[in-house]
């Protein structure tokens, strides 16, 4: 399953033959997404997200793509409590799009909207906010759905770019922190990638007021500042089991 997908089970495409009896009950229990360490970012977020979480660079099969750290270890989420509630005041908005998601076999050409089908929430006994109108048509619910996802996909391009500029201009460093957690146990926390900021200073001046003029920079020093969330994630890690352990 794509990196993009994460947390989805079983996607398949939203179309009023299938889904003509199918609503969506809303809950404010985030379960779905307990077992993921970090969520996709786009450029946009970045200043609510960087207030709570650590915002670092991947690589991914759409290229190098900002991640907001969630988790010290693989499989666990800090910031989603055992009532399965969000326990920060911000939710990417990639976790805020499921159940749904666009799906492309053509390289972004076409999007096609899809459904986890999954999802707590699905129903057909009419419990909800319909998806299509008894006439066929999609419901205002629906419409609202598409209306974010295109918005997103629309953030999601412009965050490639930006990715594949920090890449051209070579600001990007492997990032290899070791913690230790309250509660005494130690790891590595790797696989990803920040700006270096030796390398950021020594840029040409029209180079950096390229990235000053498109507020790229503005994104770059939102990135430096958000590491110091780090400490937070951690001291998290301390007070519930390691993944895997009741």
């Amino acid at each position: 399953m794509s990196n993009t997908h994460l947390f989805y089970k079983n996607i398949l495409p939203v179309n009023k033959q299938r889904h003509a009896e199918w609503s969506i009950v809303g809950s404010e229990s985030f379960d779905f997404a307990r077992g993921i360490h970090s969520a996709p970012l786009t450029a946009v977020e970045f200043p609510n997200a960087v207030k709570e979480f650590a915002v670092v660079f991947a690589r991914a099969k759409e290229g190098i793509l900002p991640l907001a750290i969630m988790g010290v270890r693989a499989g666990e989420n800090l910031y989603v409590g055992a009532d399965g509630k969000w326990q920060a005041e911000y939710i990417p908005a990639f976790v805020r799009r499921y159940p749904f998601v666009f799906s492309t076999d053509d390289e972004g050409k076409t999007l096609t909207l899809c459904l986890d089908e999954e999802f707590a929430g699905c129903r057909q006994n009419g419990e909800g906010e319909r998806l299509f109108t008894p006439e066929g048509e999609a419901s205002p619910y629906l419409k609202k759905v598409l209306e974010f996802l295109q918005e997103y996909q629309n953030h999601f391009r412009r965050t490639e770019i930006f990715g594949k500029k920090l890449e051209e201009l070579e600001l990007l460093e492997p990032m290899g922190a070791q913690f230790k957690t309250p509660d005494g146990r130690e790891g590595t926390l790797s696989g990803f990638f920040v700006v270096n900021r030796e390398r950021l200073k020594k840029l040409p001046a029209d180079k950096l007021a390229e990235l000053a003029q498109t507020d790229e920079l503005e994104m770059i020093y939102l990135h430096l500042h958000s590491l110091n969330n780090l400490r937070k994630t951690i001291s998290r890690a301390g007070t519930q089991p390691a993944a895997g352990n009741a």
